[in-house]
């Protein structure tokens, strides 16, 4: 069951129907569209499930809008001007507004990915996509995270969010800014894709809660979308309470108020997307600070009237 305020979505994920885009011309592509133009308050996030078949192909063409993708399940080539990118799960990328790309599968099975899109593309502009000449096609090659020729594709596991293996000895990549967890209150992030990957619109990364964690009621200036990988976490979103299970999905709007808790006892991962990009300042607004704000004035008061 849908569930829908004017300020956040929960869609489970048992509700995943893979349909044909309207008016589509990749007819191999199926989706599960969760965030769109549909949803109210939703303006910056179009966010879908992707499934590409066997075999299947999406031509060359461009966006007005920029295109990340975060591999769950199989196989998936993008050809860019640049290179063919092989993408296998925990690969993920984004491709610029503008940027001449084509997408293929070329194994028998199908590949299935998380796809954001900022901002929302837009039906009555033909989706935002625009057919365009193609490029030759090279021969596919895995993604390498430690060739610095690389710079909009990346790679992450599950054990890149263990703050114990955090050593240059056990990462995949040369230690730098890209391997840095952020890391409170029970709580782990790995930042994907963002202005480092060369983003300019949206933002993608892993967030990991130990047993007990938590991030206490807050909101944002932006939209944000959860896709949850394992584990249960307990979810509020305006002053609502849900119980989110892999599979699930969930988005809050500009000034949804929300919050997360891990009742244990195993760890809770998911994928999170913003747009826009967080404001270099007060991207997040935390309740209990102004109502401690408004405790103190009042204290404040009582003590000025004795």
């Amino acid at each position: 069951m849908s569930l829908m305020t004017s300020r956040h979505l929960v869609r489970k994920g048992n509700e995943l129907e893979l349909t044909a885009p309207p008016g589509s011309w990749a007819g191999d592509l199926r989706r599960w569209s969760v965030v769109d133009e549909h949803v109210p308050g939703a303006v910056h996030t179009g966010f879908a499930i992707v499934e590409l078949a066997g075999g299947g192909r999406i031509p060359w063409h461009v966006h007005s809008y920029e295109d990340s993708v975060y591999v769950l399940e199989g196989e998936l080539v993008i050809d860019t001007g640049e290179a063919a990118n092989l993408l296998r799960p925990g690969d993920y990328g984004v491709t610029p507004v503008g940027a001449p790309h084509a997408l293929r599968n070329v194994s028998e099975t199908p590949v299935r990915w998380a796809a954001m899109w900022a901002p929302q593309p837009r039906s009555h502009v033909q989706g935002d996509t625009y057919p365009v000449p193609g490029l030759p096609e090279r021969d596919p090659t895995p993604i390498d995270v430690r060739d610095p020729r690389t710079r909009s594709f990346g790679h992450i596991d599950p054990a890149n969010m263990e703050v114990d293996k955090q050593t240059q000895d056990m990462l995949a990549v040369s230690a730098s800014m890209r391997t840095a967890l952020l890391v409170y209150s029970g709580i782990t992030v790995k930042m994907m894709v963002d202005a480092d990957l060369g983003a300019q619109l949206l933002t993608m990364f892993m967030v990991r809660y130990e047993p007990r964690g938590l991030a206490g009621r807050h909101d944002h200036p932006y939209e944000e979308t959860y896709l949850i990988l394992e584990g249960e976490v307990d979810a509020e979103f305006d002053g609502e309470k849900y119980h989110l299970v892999p599979g699930d999905v969930a988005w809050a709007g500009v000034g949804c108020v929300h919050a997360f808790t891990n009742p244990g006892p195993g760890i809770v991962r998911w994928l999170e997307t913003q747009a826009p990009q967080p404001p270099h300042r007060h991207s997040y607004r935390f309740a209990r600070d102004w109502e401690y704000l408004t405790d103190t004035l009042s204290t404040e008061g009582t003590d000025a009237d004795g």
